[in-house]
Protein backbone atom coordinates (compact mmCIF):
# COMPACT_ATOMS: atom_id res chain seq x y z
CA UNK A 1 0.00 0.00 0.00
CA UNK A 2 1.45 3.38 -1.01
CA UNK A 3 1.68 6.20 1.50
CA UNK A 4 -1.04 8.18 -0.29
CA UNK A 5 -3.35 5.16 -0.32
CA UNK A 6 -2.62 4.54 3.36
CA UNK A 7 -3.49 8.12 4.22
CA UNK A 8 -6.71 7.80 2.18
CA UNK A 9 -7.68 4.75 4.25
CA UNK A 10 -6.83 6.62 7.45
CA UNK A 11 -8.97 9.60 6.45
CA UNK A 12 -11.91 7.46 5.32
CA UNK A 13 -11.97 5.24 8.40
CA UNK A 14 -12.21 6.98 11.79
CA UNK A 15 -10.55 3.94 13.39
CA UNK A 16 -6.89 3.12 12.88
CA UNK A 17 -6.40 0.44 10.25
CA UNK A 18 -3.49 -1.92 9.64
CA UNK A 19 -1.00 -0.48 7.16
CA UNK A 20 -1.70 3.21 7.82
CA UNK A 21 0.90 5.67 9.19
CA UNK A 22 -1.15 6.02 12.40
CA UNK A 23 -1.03 2.25 12.91
CA UNK A 24 2.75 2.25 12.68
CA UNK A 25 3.11 5.23 15.04
CA UNK A 26 0.81 3.71 17.64
CA UNK A 27 2.53 0.35 17.58
CA UNK A 28 6.04 1.79 17.76
CA UNK A 29 4.96 3.97 20.68
CA UNK A 30 3.29 1.11 22.55
CA UNK A 31 6.19 -1.22 21.81
CA UNK A 32 8.47 1.31 23.54
CA UNK A 33 6.00 1.61 26.41
CA UNK A 34 5.80 -2.15 26.93
CA UNK A 35 9.58 -2.44 26.72
CA UNK A 36 10.02 0.21 29.41
CA UNK A 37 7.27 -1.06 31.71
CA UNK A 38 8.47 -4.64 31.95
CA UNK A 39 12.16 -3.75 31.90
CA UNK A 40 11.66 -1.48 34.92
CA UNK A 41 9.47 -4.05 36.67
CA UNK A 42 11.62 -7.17 36.27
CA UNK A 43 15.15 -5.70 36.30
CA UNK A 44 15.54 -6.65 39.98
CA UNK A 45 14.84 -10.36 39.51
CA UNK A 46 18.49 -11.37 38.91
CA UNK A 47 19.63 -9.11 41.77
CA UNK A 48 18.06 -10.91 44.72
CA UNK A 49 21.39 -12.38 45.94
CA UNK A 50 22.93 -8.90 45.70
CA UNK A 51 20.19 -7.48 47.91
CA UNK A 52 20.77 -10.26 50.43
CA UNK A 53 24.43 -9.32 50.66
CA UNK A 54 24.10 -5.51 50.54
CA UNK A 55 21.08 -5.09 52.79
CA UNK A 56 21.56 -8.12 55.07
CA UNK A 57 18.13 -9.67 54.38
CA UNK A 58 17.28 -13.31 53.75
CA UNK A 59 16.14 -14.76 50.42
CA UNK A 60 12.42 -14.51 51.12
CA UNK A 61 12.65 -10.88 52.18
CA UNK A 62 14.88 -10.09 49.20
CA UNK A 63 12.14 -11.41 46.88
CA UNK A 64 9.83 -8.65 48.16
CA UNK A 65 11.67 -6.28 45.80
CA UNK A 66 9.66 -7.89 42.98
CA UNK A 67 6.59 -9.43 44.64
CA UNK A 68 5.68 -6.22 46.48
CA UNK A 69 5.90 -4.24 43.24
CA UNK A 70 3.69 -6.68 41.31
CA UNK A 71 1.18 -6.85 44.18
CA UNK A 72 0.77 -3.06 44.28
CA UNK A 73 0.65 -3.06 40.47
CA UNK A 74 -2.23 -5.54 40.41
CA UNK A 75 -4.38 -3.54 42.82
CA UNK A 76 -3.41 -0.20 41.24
CA UNK A 77 -4.70 -1.34 37.88
CA UNK A 78 -8.20 -1.73 39.33
CA UNK A 79 -8.37 2.06 39.54
CA UNK A 80 -6.07 3.13 36.70
CA UNK A 81 -8.80 2.71 34.11
CA UNK A 82 -11.24 4.87 36.06
CA UNK A 83 -8.64 7.61 36.47
CA UNK A 84 -7.91 7.53 32.74
CA UNK A 85 -11.66 7.83 32.06
CA UNK A 86 -11.57 11.18 33.84
CA UNK A 87 -8.11 12.49 32.88
CA UNK A 88 -7.52 10.96 29.45
CA UNK A 89 -5.62 7.94 28.11
CA UNK A 90 -2.37 9.46 26.87
CA UNK A 91 -1.69 11.78 29.86
CA UNK A 92 -2.02 8.87 32.30
CA UNK A 93 0.26 6.61 30.26
CA UNK A 94 2.92 9.29 29.75
CA UNK A 95 2.87 10.19 33.45
CA UNK A 96 3.09 6.51 34.37
CA UNK A 97 6.20 5.89 32.25
CA UNK A 98 8.05 9.05 33.23
CA UNK A 99 7.43 8.64 36.96
CA UNK A 100 8.35 4.93 36.82
CA UNK A 101 11.72 5.67 35.20
CA UNK A 102 12.45 8.38 37.78
CA UNK A 103 11.50 6.10 40.70
CA UNK A 104 13.73 3.33 39.37
CA UNK A 105 16.60 5.81 39.15
CA UNK A 106 15.96 7.00 42.72
CA UNK A 107 15.89 3.46 44.09
CA UNK A 108 19.65 2.97 43.67
CA UNK A 109 20.36 5.72 46.22
CA UNK A 110 18.09 4.41 48.95
CA UNK A 111 20.18 4.03 52.14
CA UNK A 112 18.37 1.03 53.65
CA UNK A 113 16.09 -1.85 52.77
CA UNK A 114 12.85 -0.26 54.00
CA UNK A 115 13.35 2.86 51.89
CA UNK A 116 14.28 0.71 48.89
CA UNK A 117 11.08 -1.33 49.25
CA UNK A 118 9.06 1.85 49.65
CA UNK A 119 10.33 3.14 46.32
CA UNK A 120 9.65 -0.23 44.67
CA UNK A 121 6.08 -0.17 46.04
CA UNK A 122 5.60 3.33 44.62
CA UNK A 123 6.99 2.01 41.34
CA UNK A 124 4.22 -0.61 41.24
CA UNK A 125 1.63 2.12 41.73
CA UNK A 126 3.18 4.25 38.98
CA UNK A 127 3.42 1.34 36.54
CA UNK A 128 -0.29 0.59 37.05
CA UNK A 129 -1.12 3.54 34.80
CA UNK A 130 0.21 1.89 31.66
CA UNK A 131 -0.91 -1.73 31.00
CA UNK A 132 -4.69 -1.42 31.49
CA UNK A 133 -4.89 2.00 29.82
CA UNK A 134 -2.82 0.81 26.85
CA UNK A 135 -5.28 -2.03 26.28
CA UNK A 136 -8.15 0.46 26.47
CA UNK A 137 -6.48 2.87 24.05
CA UNK A 138 -6.02 0.10 21.47
CA UNK A 139 -9.61 -1.12 21.88
CA UNK A 140 -10.95 2.43 21.38
CA UNK A 141 -8.74 3.56 18.53
CA UNK A 142 -8.12 0.52 16.31
CA UNK A 143 -10.23 -1.08 13.63
CA UNK A 144 -11.63 -4.44 14.72
CA UNK A 145 -9.57 -6.36 12.17
CA UNK A 146 -6.37 -4.62 13.29
CA UNK A 147 -6.63 -4.67 17.07
CA UNK A 148 -5.34 -8.25 17.39
CA UNK A 149 -2.11 -7.42 15.56
CA UNK A 150 -1.78 -4.15 17.48
CA UNK A 151 -2.21 -5.89 20.83
CA UNK A 152 0.25 -8.56 19.78
CA UNK A 153 2.93 -6.02 18.88
CA UNK A 154 2.43 -4.27 22.24
CA UNK A 155 2.79 -7.59 24.07
CA UNK A 156 5.96 -8.37 22.10
CA UNK A 157 7.40 -5.15 23.53
CA UNK A 158 6.49 -6.46 26.98
CA UNK A 159 8.36 -9.70 26.28
CA UNK A 160 11.54 -8.03 25.03
CA UNK A 161 11.45 -5.48 27.85
CA UNK A 162 11.09 -8.14 30.54
CA UNK A 163 13.94 -10.15 29.05
CA UNK A 164 16.20 -7.13 28.47
CA UNK A 165 15.73 -5.70 31.96
CA UNK A 166 16.84 -9.01 33.45
CA UNK A 167 19.81 -9.41 31.09
CA UNK A 168 21.08 -5.81 31.47
CA UNK A 169 21.19 -5.88 35.26
CA UNK A 170 22.42 -9.46 35.38
CA UNK A 171 25.38 -8.82 33.06
CA UNK A 172 26.36 -5.37 34.35
CA UNK A 173 26.32 -6.51 37.97
CA UNK A 174 29.41 -8.65 37.32
CA UNK A 175 31.34 -5.69 35.88
CA UNK A 176 30.09 -2.51 37.51
CA UNK A 177 27.72 -3.44 40.35
CA UNK A 178 23.96 -3.81 40.51
CA UNK A 179 23.32 -0.11 40.98
CA UNK A 180 24.93 0.67 37.62
CA UNK A 181 22.75 -1.96 35.97
CA UNK A 182 19.58 -0.47 37.45
CA UNK A 183 20.65 3.04 36.40
CA UNK A 184 21.10 1.85 32.80
CA UNK A 185 17.65 0.25 32.81
CA UNK A 186 16.15 3.47 34.22
CA UNK A 187 17.81 5.62 31.54
CA UNK A 188 16.56 3.27 28.81
CA UNK A 189 13.09 3.47 30.37
CA UNK A 190 13.23 7.26 30.35
CA UNK A 191 14.23 7.27 26.66
CA UNK A 192 11.32 4.92 25.88
CA UNK A 193 8.93 7.18 27.82
CA UNK A 194 9.99 10.22 25.79
CA UNK A 195 9.66 8.23 22.55
CA UNK A 196 6.17 7.16 23.58
CA UNK A 197 5.20 10.75 24.45
CA UNK A 198 6.33 11.99 21.04
CA UNK A 199 4.91 9.23 18.83
CA UNK A 200 1.54 8.26 20.32
CA UNK A 201 -1.36 10.07 18.62
CA UNK A 202 -3.93 11.66 20.95
CA UNK A 203 -7.14 9.71 21.49
CA UNK A 204 -9.80 10.30 18.85
CA UNK A 205 -12.60 8.30 20.47
CA UNK A 206 -12.03 9.01 24.16
CA UNK A 207 -15.10 10.32 25.99
CA UNK A 208 -14.37 11.85 29.35
CA UNK A 209 -16.35 10.40 32.26
CA UNK A 210 -16.69 11.97 35.67
CA UNK A 211 -14.73 10.24 38.41
CA UNK A 212 -17.06 9.12 41.20
CA UNK A 213 -17.33 6.08 43.42
CA UNK A 214 -20.95 5.43 42.40
CA UNK A 215 -20.18 5.64 38.69
CA UNK A 216 -17.11 3.45 39.19
CA UNK A 217 -19.18 0.75 40.87
CA UNK A 218 -21.85 0.94 38.17
CA UNK A 219 -19.31 0.55 35.36
CA UNK A 220 -17.71 -2.43 37.07
CA UNK A 221 -21.19 -3.90 37.48
CA UNK A 222 -21.89 -3.63 33.75
CA UNK A 223 -18.87 -5.81 33.02
CA UNK A 224 -20.35 -8.84 34.79
CA UNK A 225 -23.55 -8.62 32.76
CA UNK A 226 -21.54 -9.87 29.79
CA UNK A 227 -21.48 -13.65 29.56
CA UNK A 228 -17.95 -13.82 28.21
CA UNK A 229 -15.90 -11.33 30.21
CA UNK A 230 -15.70 -13.21 33.56
CA UNK A 231 -14.44 -16.29 31.70
CA UNK A 232 -11.86 -14.19 29.87
CA UNK A 233 -10.65 -12.85 33.23
CA UNK A 234 -10.30 -16.46 34.41
CA UNK A 235 -8.29 -17.24 31.26
CA UNK A 236 -5.90 -14.41 32.11
CA UNK A 237 -5.38 -15.85 35.61
CA UNK A 238 -4.70 -19.32 34.21
CA UNK A 239 -2.44 -18.14 31.38
CA UNK A 240 0.06 -16.19 33.46
CA UNK A 241 -0.27 -18.57 36.40
CA UNK A 242 0.78 -21.54 34.25
CA UNK A 243 3.56 -19.64 32.50
CA UNK A 244 5.15 -18.17 35.63
CA UNK A 245 4.96 -21.47 37.52
CA UNK A 246 6.93 -23.30 34.84
CA UNK A 247 9.58 -20.56 34.65
CA UNK A 248 9.82 -20.34 38.44
CA UNK A 249 10.72 -24.01 38.90
CA UNK A 250 12.23 -25.25 35.62
CA UNK A 251 15.61 -24.09 36.91
CA UNK A 252 15.45 -26.57 39.80
CA UNK A 253 14.87 -29.39 37.32
CA UNK A 254 17.75 -28.38 35.04
CA UNK A 255 20.25 -27.71 37.84
CA UNK A 256 19.65 -31.20 39.28
CA UNK A 257 20.78 -34.56 37.86
CA UNK A 258 20.76 -35.83 35.19
CA UNK A 259 21.25 -32.41 33.55
CA UNK A 260 23.49 -30.61 36.07
CA UNK A 261 23.44 -27.40 34.05
CA UNK A 262 25.15 -24.28 35.37
CA UNK A 263 23.21 -21.34 36.75
CA UNK A 264 24.38 -19.19 33.83
CA UNK A 265 23.05 -21.65 31.27
CA UNK A 266 19.75 -22.01 33.11
CA UNK A 267 19.45 -18.21 33.32
CA UNK A 268 19.81 -17.97 29.56
CA UNK A 269 16.43 -19.69 29.25
CA UNK A 270 14.85 -16.21 29.46
CA UNK A 271 16.01 -15.70 25.89
CA UNK A 272 13.07 -17.95 24.97
CA UNK A 273 10.96 -14.85 25.71
CA UNK A 274 11.93 -13.71 22.20
CA UNK A 275 9.42 -16.24 20.89
CA UNK A 276 6.74 -13.98 22.34
CA UNK A 277 7.81 -11.18 19.99
CA UNK A 278 6.73 -13.42 17.12
CA UNK A 279 3.83 -15.40 18.54
CA UNK A 280 1.89 -12.52 20.10
CA UNK A 281 1.51 -10.41 16.90
CA UNK A 282 1.22 -13.45 14.63
CA UNK A 283 -1.48 -15.16 16.70
CA UNK A 284 -3.20 -11.82 17.30
CA UNK A 285 -3.28 -11.14 13.56
CA UNK A 286 -4.51 -14.68 12.89
CA UNK A 287 -7.31 -14.14 15.42
CA UNK A 288 -8.21 -10.92 13.63
CA UNK A 289 -8.73 -12.87 10.40
CA UNK A 290 -10.23 -16.14 11.65
CA UNK A 291 -11.93 -14.97 14.85
CA UNK A 292 -10.72 -15.21 18.42
CA UNK A 293 -12.94 -18.12 19.36
CA UNK A 294 -11.36 -20.23 16.60
CA UNK A 295 -7.80 -19.47 17.74
CA UNK A 296 -7.91 -19.35 21.55
CA UNK A 297 -8.54 -23.04 22.15
CA UNK A 298 -5.57 -24.00 19.95
CA UNK A 299 -3.04 -21.91 21.92
CA UNK A 300 -4.36 -23.35 25.22
CA UNK A 301 -3.82 -26.79 23.72
CA UNK A 302 -0.23 -25.78 22.88
CA UNK A 303 0.37 -24.76 26.51
CA UNK A 304 -0.88 -28.17 27.66
CA UNK A 305 1.30 -30.01 25.11
CA UNK A 306 4.36 -27.92 26.01
CA UNK A 307 3.87 -28.62 29.72
CA UNK A 308 3.64 -32.37 29.13
CA UNK A 309 6.78 -32.35 26.95
CA UNK A 310 8.83 -31.16 29.93
CA UNK A 311 8.12 -34.53 31.61
CA UNK A 312 10.34 -36.30 29.07
CA UNK A 313 13.95 -37.00 30.00
CA UNK A 314 15.92 -35.78 26.94
CA UNK A 315 17.08 -32.18 27.43
CA UNK A 316 15.97 -31.21 23.94
CA UNK A 317 12.42 -32.37 24.77
CA UNK A 318 12.34 -30.32 27.98
CA UNK A 319 13.55 -27.21 26.16
CA UNK A 320 11.11 -27.82 23.29
CA UNK A 321 8.32 -28.01 25.85
CA UNK A 322 9.32 -24.62 27.29
CA UNK A 323 9.41 -23.14 23.77
CA UNK A 324 5.95 -24.52 22.90
CA UNK A 325 4.48 -23.31 26.19
CA UNK A 326 6.01 -19.84 25.71
CA UNK A 327 4.62 -19.60 22.18
CA UNK A 328 1.16 -20.57 23.41
CA UNK A 329 1.25 -18.21 26.39
CA UNK A 330 2.13 -15.05 24.49
CA UNK A 331 -0.30 -15.92 21.71
CA UNK A 332 -3.08 -16.63 24.21
CA UNK A 333 -2.48 -13.38 26.10
CA UNK A 334 -2.68 -11.46 22.82
CA UNK A 335 -6.01 -13.07 21.89
CA UNK A 336 -7.65 -12.78 25.31
CA UNK A 337 -6.55 -9.20 26.04
CA UNK A 338 -7.85 -7.93 22.69
CA UNK A 339 -11.11 -9.90 23.15
CA UNK A 340 -11.68 -8.24 26.54
CA UNK A 341 -11.53 -4.83 24.87
CA UNK A 342 -13.99 -5.92 22.19
CA UNK A 343 -16.62 -7.26 24.59
CA UNK A 344 -16.38 -4.49 27.18
CA UNK A 345 -18.40 -1.88 25.27
CA UNK A 346 -18.28 1.48 27.07
CA UNK A 347 -16.50 -0.07 30.10
CA UNK A 348 -13.27 -0.87 28.27
CA UNK A 349 -10.96 0.74 30.83
CA UNK A 350 -12.56 -1.08 33.76
CA UNK A 351 -12.64 -4.41 31.93
CA UNK A 352 -8.95 -4.06 31.05
CA UNK A 353 -8.17 -3.26 34.68
CA UNK A 354 -10.03 -6.30 35.97
CA UNK A 355 -8.44 -8.54 33.37
CA UNK A 356 -4.93 -7.43 34.29
CA UNK A 357 -5.72 -7.70 38.01
CA UNK A 358 -6.68 -11.35 37.50
CA UNK A 359 -3.70 -11.83 35.18
CA UNK A 360 -1.13 -10.66 37.74
CA UNK A 361 -2.89 -12.39 40.62
CA UNK A 362 -2.48 -15.60 38.61
CA UNK A 363 1.26 -14.98 38.65
CA UNK A 364 1.29 -14.29 42.39
CA UNK A 365 -1.02 -17.07 43.59
CA UNK A 366 -0.25 -19.89 41.14
CA UNK A 367 3.46 -19.11 41.16
CA UNK A 368 3.54 -19.57 44.93
CA UNK A 369 1.31 -22.66 44.93
CA UNK A 370 3.54 -24.29 42.36
CA UNK A 371 6.31 -24.32 44.96
CA UNK A 372 4.16 -26.49 47.23
CA UNK A 373 3.65 -29.01 44.44
CA UNK A 374 7.38 -29.02 43.69
CA UNK A 375 8.26 -29.56 47.35
CA UNK A 376 5.82 -32.46 47.63
CA UNK A 377 6.21 -34.23 44.28
CA UNK A 378 9.14 -32.66 42.41
CA UNK A 379 8.79 -31.68 38.76
CA UNK A 380 5.96 -34.19 38.25
CA UNK A 381 3.92 -32.20 40.77
CA UNK A 382 4.59 -28.95 38.94
CA UNK A 383 3.52 -30.51 35.63
CA UNK A 384 0.34 -31.90 37.22
CA UNK A 385 -0.50 -28.47 38.66
CA UNK A 386 0.26 -26.51 35.47
CA UNK A 387 -1.35 -29.17 33.29
CA UNK A 388 -4.54 -28.91 35.33
CA UNK A 389 -4.58 -25.12 34.84
CA UNK A 390 -3.99 -25.50 31.10
CA UNK A 391 -6.75 -28.10 30.87
CA UNK A 392 -9.21 -25.84 32.70
CA UNK A 393 -8.21 -23.01 30.37
CA UNK A 394 -8.81 -25.24 27.35
CA UNK A 395 -12.28 -26.18 28.63
CA UNK A 396 -13.10 -22.48 29.12
CA UNK A 397 -11.84 -21.70 25.60
CA UNK A 398 -14.07 -24.39 24.12
CA UNK A 399 -16.99 -22.96 26.08
CA UNK A 400 -16.22 -19.49 24.73
CA UNK A 401 -16.33 -20.99 21.23
CA UNK A 402 -20.11 -21.33 21.71
CA UNK A 403 -20.48 -17.79 23.09
CA UNK A 404 -22.95 -15.77 20.99
CA UNK A 405 -21.16 -13.01 19.04
CA UNK A 406 -21.71 -9.38 19.88
CA UNK A 407 -24.65 -7.76 18.01
CA UNK A 408 -22.39 -5.47 16.00
CA UNK A 409 -20.44 -8.49 14.73
CA UNK A 410 -23.48 -10.09 13.14
CA UNK A 411 -24.40 -7.05 11.04
CA UNK A 412 -23.28 -6.74 7.43
CA UNK A 413 -20.78 -3.90 7.12
CA UNK A 414 -22.11 -1.08 4.93
CA UNK A 415 -18.80 -0.34 3.19
CA UNK A 416 -15.39 -2.00 2.77
CA UNK A 417 -14.00 0.65 5.13
CA UNK A 418 -16.34 -0.24 7.97
CA UNK A 419 -15.02 -1.98 11.02
CA UNK A 420 -14.34 -5.69 10.38
CA UNK A 421 -16.59 -8.33 11.95
CA UNK A 422 -15.00 -10.00 14.92
CA UNK A 423 -16.23 -12.41 17.55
Amino acid sequence: MTELAARAVEDANPFVHHGTPAFHRINLALFAAGFATFGLLYCVQPLLPEFTRDYGVNEAVSALSLSLTTGVLAFGMLFAGAVSDAWGRKPIMVGSLLSSAVLTLLSVWMPNWISFLTVRALLGLALAGLPAVAMTYLAEEMDNASIGLGMGLYISGNAIGGMSGRLITGVLTDYAGWRTGVVVVAVVGLACALTFWKLLPPSRHFKRQRLSARALGARFGVIFHDRGLPWLFAEGFLLLGAFVTVYNYIGYRLLAPPYNLSQAVVGAIFIVYLIGTFSSPWVGHLAGKLGRRKVLWSVLALILVGTLLTLLMPLWAVLLGVVVLTFGFFGGHSVVSSWVGRRAGTAKAHASSLYLFCYYMGSSIAGACGGLFYAAHGWNGVVAFVGAMALVGLVIALGLYRLPPLPQNTATPPTPMSRGAMP
